[in-house]
C-alpha cells in the first residue's frame, strides 16, 4: 500500500466539517440577529410621531381645534398611512365624547387615522364599558392623554334635567342615561346661573374625576406621570374647545 494510501481517509474530510460547522454557526448567529432585529421592528410604534408627553399630548390636540376653528385644517393622506396602521396603533389622546351628530372628534382636532382612541355615548359619561376602554387604550397602547369632552345645548343633559323635574321616566332603555347623568345635574342645580349650562359643565368635571380616580390602572398611570386627564366643552357655533378640568 501507498504511503498517500494509508494516511487516514477521514482526515481530508476534516477541514470541509469545520468548514460547515462554523457555517452553521455563523447562519445560527445572523439568524438570531435577524429575530432581535424583526422583534425590535414589530414593537416601532406605526406612527412614531404620537409618542409624546401628556403635556404635549394636550397641546398638539388643541393646536388641532385652533386649525379647524380657523379652517386651514391639514390634508390627511391615508394611503401613506395605512400599511403602518394595518399592523397596529398608538393614539396619542384618547377622547370620551358625546354621541351627538354635530360633534365629530377627529374633526375637532384635525387629527388624521390611528391618532385619537374615541369611545362615544350619549352624555359622554364614563360607564364600566368606556373605563375598560380608555384603560385598554393606556395600558396596551400607551395613550398619555384622556379628554371628557362634552358640548353645549347637549341633549342627553337637558332630557335628564327634565326627566327629573317631570319625575317623569323615559322610555326604552333611556333611563339608564338620565341614571348616569342625574348626579351632575342634582349638583348643578344648586349653583347659580343656566341650570343646563351649569349641568353640562359638571357632568364633564364629574366623569373627569371619575376616570383620574378609576383603580386599578388610570390612576396609577395618572399618580406615575404617564397620563393626563382632562375635560373640556366644545362649542357648536364656533367648533372651538375650551378646557374646563386638568389634572
Amino acid at each position: 500500500m501507498c504511503d498517500k494510501c494509508s494516511e487516514n481517509p477521514h482526515q481530508s474530510l476534516a477541514p470541509s466539517r469545520r468548514s460547515m460547522m462554523l457555517f452553521a454557526a455563523s447562519a445560527l448567529g445572523a439568524a438570531a440577529l435577524g429575530g432581535a432585529a424583526s422583534a425590535k421592528e414589530a414593537k416601532a410604534p406605526p406612527k412614531p410621531q404620537n409618542v409624546l408627553s401628556p403635556d404635549a399630548a394636550l397641546k398638539r390636540l388643541m393646536e388641532g381645534n385652533s386649525r379647524y376653528v380657523s379652517g386651514v385644517s391639514r390634508r390627511h393622506d391615508f394611503k401613506h398611512e395605512r400599511e403602518a396602521l394595518v399592523g397596529g396603533q398608538n393614539p396619542y389622546a384618547a377622547v370620551l365624547s358625546c354621541a351627538d351628530s354635530r360633534i365629530a372628534p377627529e374633526y375637532a382636532f384635525d387629527s388624521g387615522r390611528g391618532d385619537l382612541f374615541v369611545c362615544r355615548v350619549a352624555g359622554n359619561f364614563a360607564g364600566d364599558e368606556t373605563v375598560a376602554s380608555m384603560e385598554y387604550t393606556v395600558a396596551v397602547l400607551g395613550t398619555p392623554l384622556i379628554l371628557v369632552l362634552g358640548h353645549d345645548n347637549c341633549g342627553a343633559v337637558d332630557a335628564t334635567i327634565k326627566s327629573l323635574k317631570d319625575d317623569k321616566p323615559l322610555p326604552g332603555h333611556i333611563p339608564t342615561l338620565v341614571s348616569a347623568i342625574a348626579p351632575a345635574v342634582k349638583t348643578a342645580a344648586q349653583q347659580s346661573g343656566n341650570a343646563l349650562d351649569n349641568a353640562i359643565r359638571q357632568n364633564v368635571v364629574d366623569n373627569v374625576a371619575k376616570l383620574k380616580s378609576a383603580a386599578p390602572i388610570l390612576n396609577a398611570a395618572v399618580e406615575q406621570g404617564k397620563l393626563k386627564v382632562v375635560g373640556g366643552i366644545y362649542r357648536l357655533s364656533t367648533g372651538a374647545v375650551e378646557l374646563l378640568a386638568q389634572g
